[in-house]
């Protein structure tokens, strides 16, 4: 399997950690196998309501482009948000990919549109929206995010045409310890 390759070969010497989550069957009309890889935003420069990432943030969304560099990424979604869209456009531009918005307060909606669509995707959303979504695509959403300052966990969320799903926590970049 080619994903699993993917994982082995490239994923796991950049992660810390990792744990794996199966689920039978997903509700779903989907017609094709979907991959999803998601993120909370990288590190921002301050509190403010819509504020650009830092330097720790720009290096995070860097080597979040670079670790997915093999997953042939389809389509990159982020919220409205400057703090996403800048963690979401390394990536999208890796592809050479436009990051599609969507509605951070309307997740249902996205899942059911990425589980139609197919293929494989990023999404880059917030420490409160990530891992509702990982959720609602079936996966584990795993312990809540630390807003203060867990920017590493990396979901990848796969279900199969039959509509199986599994779901994989990984961590990149800079770790994340604890505090």
């Amino acid at each position: 399997m080619k994903m699993s390759r993917f994982v082995q070969w490239v994923l796991i010497p950049l992660l810390v950690g990792c744990s794996v989550n199966q689920k039978s069957k997903v509700s779903s009309t989907h017609q094709k196998p979907l991959k999803v890889f998601l993120v909370r935003h990288a590190e921002k420069v301050d509190n403010s309501e819509n504020p650009d990432l830092s330097e720790a943030g720009y290096q995070r969304a860097s080597t979040l482009a670079e670790v997915l560099r093999s997953a042939k990424i389809e389509h990159v979604h982020s919220s409205d948000f400057l703090r996403t869209k800048k963690t979401a456009l390394p990536t999208a531009e890796k592809f050479d990919l436009k990051i599609e918005l969507y509605d951070q307060n309307n997740l249902m909606v996205l899942s059911e549109r990425l589980k139609e669509m197919g293929g494989v995707h990023l999404v880059v959303g917030h420490s409160n929206t990530t891992p509702v979504l990982a959720e609602l695509l079936g996966g584990d959403p795993g312990e809540p995010i630390n807003e203060a300052g867990e920017y590493d966990r990396l979901y990848l969320i796969s279900i199969t045409k039959a509509g199986n799903s599994s779901s994989t926590i990984l961590r990149f970049g800079n770790k994340y310890d604890g505090n």
